[in-house]
């Protein structure tokens, strides 16, 4: 039996990702993954922004990858279930990201 990837788990072809990077400032793909630095006043600024993220993430059950060092976060996001692809779901969580931030 094959495993179909439910539709809101399909990666999306580079050239979509390439159009959907245009409306996130910061953002980069690399390495299959949207990636973005963070950077703060200090490391409990940083810290409260990695709290603020969790919520978001457990909220739509989609967890980044998260490096911390003292006042800068490092995120990187894909869709596991989408065989480590980027997906819509992650350009949703990209874009909450942002309004945590702002």
């Amino acid at each position: 039996m094959k495993y179909e990837i439910p539709v809101k788990f399909k990666p999306l072809s580079d050239q979509k990702i390439k159009e959907s990077l245009v409306g996130l400032i910061g953002w980069e793909w690399s390495e299959d993954k949207l990636k973005k630095s963070f950077h703060f006043s200090g490391f409990r600024q940083a810290m409260g922004f990695i709290l603020r993220i969790s919520y978001e993430a457990e909220a739509v059950d989609h967890h980044p990858e998260i490096f911390n060092c003292y006042n800068r976060v490092n995120l990187s996001l894909n869709t596991h279930d989408a065989g480590g692809k980027v997906t819509a779901k992650d350009f949703s969580l990209a874009l909450a990201v942002d309004r945590l931030k702002s």
